[in-house]
């Protein structure tokens, strides 16, 4: 683990043989709990042998907060020309015709480097860069329409596993660090993004004909009836992002998006059990939950699904 003196605003650490300069260290990135630019560092440090292999291979969006959760944020997709030699990146053909040179973290060097840009979460790419049409996953957001509450998302997202558990598919949750649930489902990795959509879609207005009072998988925002549970299945479009597993969000807690067992959301969870201060001792107690999501084995067709 690297040392970051608590008194300095710079400062050079070590990733092996990669040296990484740390910068406005001192900076207060959440003002309600004094966390400082320090502390997100420190925190991504500790965490970065499970975070690093959800992330590797995979060009990232880069989400940055310079000043803090109640500063004003902004993306950016091209990795900048000040970057170190040793920063890998993918290059990606978009239908503009241009091609953006995406960075990837690969190692904690490169983790901590983008860190440093402010990003408090992570948004790496669905598709690993050899083939980024072709993702790992299909996904579903679960988001709350108010005044829907978490208490719900939770009820909405245990019926999205009987439904995937009745066609014998494996469904792995993770907290949102926000307001919802995300589920993933490993997928073999054959079909193209925009199938994985359609068949996310499918699964969407399904549940929404079957529970009504319950779930919309209406995207129009006006159009969402109140009270329900998002089923969002756009997210699985080509290009877009989620936050990483591990990933701080920008709430004035510092909550994290944290991977759960189904028992776990199944006896009642709560957002602010996982964040910047009990995430790093949860993975030290049971490791990486997530970690079924990358096997190379027993990952869903398609098919069983369409």
């Amino acid at each position: 683990m690297i040392q970051i003196p608590p008194d300095v605003d710079h400062c050079d650490v070590r990733c092996g043989a990669k040296k990484v300069t740390l910068t406005n260290l001192r900076k207060i990135f959440w003002p309600a709990i004094h966390k400082t630019k320090r502390d997100l560092l420190l925190y991504y440090d500790a965490i970065s042998r499970a975070v690093l292999p959800h992330l590797k291979d995979r060009a990232m969006v880069m989400k940055r907060y310079p000043n803090g959760i109640d500063g004003k944020f902004f993306f950016m997709k091209r990795a900048p020309p000040y970057r170190p030699d040793w920063l890998e990146t993918c290059s990606i053909a978009h239908a503009s015709g241009s091609i953006i040179d995406f960075p990837m973290v690969q190692d904690s060097a490169s983790l901590l480097w983008i860190v440093n840009l402010g990003c408090i979460d992570l948004n790496p790419w669905y598709a690993r860069c050899d083939d980024v049409s072709r993702p790992d996953f299909l996904h579903f957001d679960l988001d709350p329409v108010a005044p829907a509450e978490f208490a719900q998302v939770c009820q909405v997202a245990l019926l999205l596993k009987a439904y995937l558990d009745e066609r014998k598919v494996e469904s792995f949750p993770k907290t949102t660090g926000s307001r919802g649930i995300h589920v993933y489902v490993p997928i073999d990795r054959s079909p193209v993004q925009k199938d994985v959509w359609t068949v996310a879609k499918k699964i969407a207005h399904e549940l929404a004909r079957k529970f009504p009072e319950t779930i919309t998988a209406e995207y129009r925002i006006t159009l969402r009836p109140p009270g329900r549970v998002l089923v969002d299945y756009n997210q699985n479009a080509w290009g877009r992002t989620l936050a990483s597993v591990y990933s701080i969000r920008p709430r004035p807690e510092a909550t994290v998006s944290a991977p759960v067992t189904w028992e776990e959301v199944e006896a009642g969870i709560s957002m602010s059990d996982f964040t910047i201060d009990t995430v790093p001792a949860r993975i030290e107690k049971f490791g990486d939950l997530f970690k079924p999501v990358l096997r190379r084995r027993r990952r869903c067709n398609l098919e069983s699904l369409a």
